[in-house]
């Protein structure tokens, strides 16, 4: 993996399918970061995942992340998830060279 990794904000990586697991006390930080009761975020931006343990960002129809914008900036930068907040280095995916411009450079 590109130890040099600078991210370039292509938004690639916000648009895959896949969980968004919020960590314990992330869906509070984000609807307080949004201006709405926990619960009013939870309803609207959150589901619950599979195996019952957790929440996960909602995505769009088109598998997305429901707080990627047109630009490919996040909506929610300043509080995101612990989860985004480790790419690339953090995620396991074997995937990560098709979904990210920035991994694929000098390899």
């Amino acid at each position: 993996m590109n130890v040099n990794f600078s991210c370039q904000r292509c938004g690639a990586c916000c648009r895959v399918q896949g969980y968004v697991a919020l960590e314990p006390g992330e869906a509070e930080t984000i609807s307080e970061f949004m201006g709405l009761d926990v619960y009013a975020f939870t309803e609207q931006y959150a589901v619950l995942t599979n195996n019952r343990g957790s929440l996960s960002l909602r995505e769009r129809p088109d598998g997305g992340c429901i707080f990627i914008q047109d630009d490919n900036t996040c909506r929610i930068q300043p509080v995101k998830p612990v989860q985004c907040k480790g790419f690339p280095f953090q995620w396991k995916s074997h995937q990560l060279k098709a979904i990210c411009p920035e991994l694929r450079k000098g390899n």
